[in-house]
């Protein structure tokens, strides 16, 4: 069986040097090529010196060879991914957060009418995705919910798309909102967080972080922790791996990798 040939959106980011030196390193992939919007160069260096890629700043430039595209951008730079992958009949595996419901349905339309493969996934560290499976199994017992979310100081939206997930996560196990209760007096305006679901949420950017999702429920003379960190970005590599994979092996558009997990 021929490798797949990966293509990376983003290669110049932190988390698109992980994915190129994790799918240089994997059995049964390699990188063909990368693109992205800061280059000044035409080619790169592949992890240990084992060879060049090229490496341009438009995605619709580098497809020809490619089977999957991975984007760690933006939502704007996963629509362009999107958009081009599908048209030329290329698999997408999207890490980036904050995508519309609007950009998610024209995936779906995308994929299905090319033929093609497509997976979104908020987080791509197999526990946090556990994390929101054991969330939902949890919370029918508990009135309460409050979920703290911490990441890196360069993360630009905030709740995180994992911390949004796992509220929802939490709402559908309890198969409806939890009791959110309002301060009589918030001394520092915020303090309580927003709320998603009756669920209050609390976000923390700083440097030393990864990323660190914490929901602890509430109820009558009990608390439940579930927790989890990433302490680097090698956390993820193991799930996006995992969905380059996938992607080549089903069509249209998955969401979450918990639906490859087989959760």
């Amino acid at each position: 069986m021929k490798n797949i040939r990966v293509v990376v959106h983003g290669i110049l980011g932190k988390m698109g040097q992980e994915v190129l030196n994790a799918v240089t390193h994997a059995e049964g992939m390699n990188v063909v090529g990368g693109a992205d919007y800061y280059t000044t160069v035409d080619s790169i260096a592949l992890p240990d010196n084992c060879g060049e890629i090229p490496i341009r700043q438009n995605i619709h430039e580098i497809l020809v060879d490619a089977d999957v595209a991975v984007d760690f951008t933006n939502a704007e730079g996963a629509t362009s991914v999107i958009d081009a992958t599908t048209r030329n009949g290329v698999n997408a595996v999207i890490g980036s957060t904050g995508l519309s419901q609007e950009s998610i349905d024209n995936a779906n339309k995308l994929s299905t009418k090319h033929g093609t493969g497509i997976i979104i996934a908020p987080n791509f560290a197999m526990g946090a995705v556990l994390m929101s499976y054991l969330v939902e199994k949890a919370s029918r017992f508990f009135e309460y919910a409050d979920l703290t979310e911490v990441h890196h100081e360069g993360k630009i939206d905030a709740p995180s798309g994992t911390a949004l997930a796992i509220a929802q996560s939490a709402a559908n196990g309890r198969q409806g909102s939890f009791t959110a209760p309002t301060p009589d007096e918030e001394l520092v305006k915020g303090t309580r967080g927003g709320v998603h679901q009756g669920v209050v949420i609390h976000s923390g950017r700083m440097p030393g972080r990864v990323a660190h999702h914490e929901m602890v429920f509430g109820a009558l003379g009990q608390t439940l922790t579930i927790r989890h960190d990433s302490i680097n970005r090698e956390s993820f590599m193991p799930g996006v791996l995992m969905a380059i994979k996938a992607s080549t092996q089903q069509k249209g558009l998955v969401l979450g990798l918990d639906k490859i997990m087989g959760l």
